[in-house]
């Protein structure tokens, strides 16, 4: 443990102009308020925090950071206030306890409500001082590296899954890659011990039969690089055990197989230097095609900046090797801390500019669960580099599609997003992205957000900007649903209703607005008899049941309204206009429509029933057939030449059964209505190709 002086003369070091005075008081406050409390260790507990301060000196941080540091667990663990660190220490440095503080809860709540409220928490303090962040991360470290001593297998368990699955990802993001990598081995030994003794086993047995292999290439590549005039420094290493093990479960690989489990790094005196070394290695050595990444003129979003490449060596050994600078390398290891000068208070935006991503998906996200997804595909994933026509550089996680891309340039290029060109050619907005393209969204100010996207995107924030305008347009929607139903209780009700009643029952019921109270109908959180009695108390007690349909006054038209949002079509008779429908409404669910000849309704579905109409200029809907083909060649593409021919897309189509003669399938069709579709079986049926066709 650091002793008072040690600690006080590292910062002094590097901060002459530090507050050696309030340093110590810092130091002797904290051994002060833990007194005799003691670790799972054994150790005094104040030992904990000023190890924590010491890993903040090593990244050269500021004396606010460093007597947050001391003081972290102050607040939490013992009697100290936030009131007494402001007037003893100021009110910086008591903003950056209480937002330590804050994080520290993460560890005490249980499951999914307890992770999203406090990384909400997290997210908003790291926003307002990224330094939060540091010292937690310094925290978590040094609580990692004594874990081994709480003796609960399961407790152990849980912090080393935390931090595998929030800590380590964090470190990543702003770029402290020696943290994440000790973080994820404490974590990985804990976690899969057997996995963990193995390939540590293994890389043991490689260091003890080399024979000093990995000292020889390095020299290799040094005096390679020494006789183009380069001044380099070469070090080796083998590749780190959770990587390895990662590597293996991802590509499904023994050990054996990874053959890339040496890695060399090359440090040179300047930026063009690297490219200049990267030219030697690659005309000395056979690269690998596929493996080159140029992180220096695209950095990562954390700021991180190096040249990738794999190499063949002698006897067909695969090796890594990054090259930097000195300088790019002090930012990699270290991060958003190399960036943090003790005297700046400026925080680099350009490496936390992920943030205000992040604060937007708290306000966006509709739950706990919502907010763990959408926060962990904002934390989690690797990237890929896309650009505007204009040259802009966008990063985004592996696997995104334009819609992504459109709501990363800004919320509401993606709500407004109908198409797009990669490359100049115009592709579906589920097209996978890949590195280096060009991406311009086509617009319209009339479209919105669909549902089906949700299927698609992979960004956090998009999906969360989806799901708020998808549920602001079924609420919309709802409230179109519970507007017709109400207007039809209202003209069963013994007398006129006012806008003054309507006003009076939304207080009486609870709701803050007329349109709530109309989303409540259409939602079928309120009955008929609720509904009357909020407008006029006492007006219900005529009707015998809460049964609306058989009273109905009239059909309430679905047109206009969006299938998927305002309705949902039922899947088991996929009802299409000119059907005679009706709807159920179930509480939360909206309204499902069916055919009235649905064998479902006989079932006796216990809900609201709806007597609905498709009204006028229907705008379609799937229409499902089941047609049997003669089993020879050409008869599928005669079937379709049919659709095509009667202007009906396919939506899906399947085999669901084949013999020596026929071959059965179920195909959905987008129909105008019931006619279009009746003649579409008549065709199928007057065709030598088709042995049955029938709706189903």
């Amino acid at each position: 443990m650091l002793r008072q002086y040690e600690l006080v003369e590292r910062v002094m070091a590097y901060d002459p102009e530090a507050d050696e005075a309030m340093l110590n008081r810092a130091y002797v406050y904290t051994v002060q308020k833990h007194g005799t409390q003691k670790r799972a260790s054994g150790d005094p507990y104040f030992s904990h925090p000023v190890e924590v301060a010491g890993l903040m000196t090593e990244l050269r941080l500021d004396q606010e950071t460093i007597i947050t540091a001391l003081l972290h667990d102050t607040v939490e663990d013992t009697l100290a206030t936030i009131e007494e660190v402001e007037r003893l220490f100021g009110p910086d440095v008591a903003k950056l306890v209480d937002g330590v503080t804050k994080l520290s809860k993460i560890e005490a709540m249980s499951e999914k409500e307890r992770a999203a409220e406090n990384l909400r928490k997290f997210l908003l303090a790291m926003s307002e001082d990224i330094r939060v962040l540091l010292v937690k991360l310094a925290d978590r470290l040094h609580n990692m590296r004594t874990l081994h001593y709480i003796k609960s297998a399961e407790k152990r368990a849980r912090i080393a899954r935390e931090t595998m699955e929030i800590y380590a990802p964090l470190a990543e993001r702003v770029g402290m890659y020696e943290y994440m990598r000790e973080m994820q081995l404490l974590a990985f030994e804990q976690l899969e011990p057997e996995a963990y003794a193995t390939i540590t086993g293994r890389l043991a047995q490689i260091r003890s039969s080399e024979g000093g292999q990995v000292d020889s290439i390095a020299l290799s590549i040094k005096q390679a690089l020494a006789e183009a005039g380069l001044k380099v420094e070469v070090s080796g290493r083998e590749k780190h055990p959770f990587s390895i093990w990662k590597k293996m479960a991802e590509r499904h690989v023994s050990f054996e197989q990874i053959t890339d489990i040496m890695a060399f790094r090359v440090l040179t005196e300047e930026v063009p230097d690297c490219y200049k070394a990267l030219g030697v290695l690659h005309t000395t050595w056979q690269m690998i095609p596929g493996r080159f990444k140029d992180y220096v003129s695209t950095p990562k979003s954390n700021g991180y900046r190096s040249l990738h490449t794999s190499l063949i060596f002698e006897n067909s050994m695969r090796m890594e090797v990054q090259i930097r600078s000195h300088g790019m390398h002090q930012t990699n290891e270290f991060g958003l801390a190399a960036h943090w000068a003790y005297k700046s208070h400026e925080r680099p935006d350009g490496q936390v500019g992920w943030l205000r991503d992040l604060i937007e998906i708290v306000d966006a996200s509709h739950d706990a669960e919502e907010l763990l997804e959408h926060t962990r595909m904002a934390i989690y994933q690797d990237r890929i580099f896309a650009f505007t026509p204009k040259g802009q550089l966008l990063q985004l996680p592996k696997g995104s599609t334009p819609v992504d891309f459109a709501y990363a340039v800004h919320s509401d290029l993606g709500n407004w997003a109908v198409g797009a060109k990669i490359n100049g050619r115009h592709m579906p907005l589920r097209t996978a992205l890949n590195n280096g393209d060009v991406v311009e969204i086509i617009k319209s100010r009339k479209a919105s957000p669909q549902l089906p996207w949700l299927g698609f995107v992979v960004t956090g924030k998009a999906r969360a900007a989806i799901r708020r305008a998808v549920r602001a347009k079924e609420r919309e929607e709802l409230a179109a649903i519970g507007r017709k139903l109400f207007e039809d209780i209202v003209e069963r009700m013994p007398s006129k209703i006012g806008k003054k009643a309507v006003k009076d029952a939304c207080k009486r019921l609870g709701l803050g607005s007329e349109s709530e109270l109309m989303a409540a109908i259409g939602s079928a959180k309120l009955d008929d008899r609720q509904v009357m009695e909020a407008l006029v108390p006492g007006s219900a007690a005529h009707l015998p049941e809460p049964d609306r349909w058989p009273g109905q006054e009239r059909a309430i038209s679905i047109r206009g309204l969006t299938p998927g949002v305002g309705f949902h079509l039922a899947e088991c008779c996929h009802p299409v206009p000119g059907d005679r429908i009706v709807g159920i409404r179930v509480p939360d669910r909206g309204v499902e429509v069916h055919s009235i000849d649905c064998l479902t309704l006989a079932s006796g579905v216990d809900a609201d029933w709806l007597d609905l109409s498709w009204g006028e200029r229907t705008s379609g809907a799937l229409g499902r057939l089941r047609m049997v083909l003669y089993n020879r060649p050409g008869t599928l593409a005669e079937a379709a030449g049919i659709f095509a021919g009667n202007r009906a897309n396919i939506a899906s189509l399947e085999n669901s059964s084949r013999d020596e003669l026929f071959s059965s399938y179920e195909v959905d069709l987008e129909v105008a209505d019931l006619a279009h579709l009746t003649r579409i079986v008549s065709a199928l049926r007057a065709s030598d190709a088709v042995a049955e066709a029938e709706r189903i």
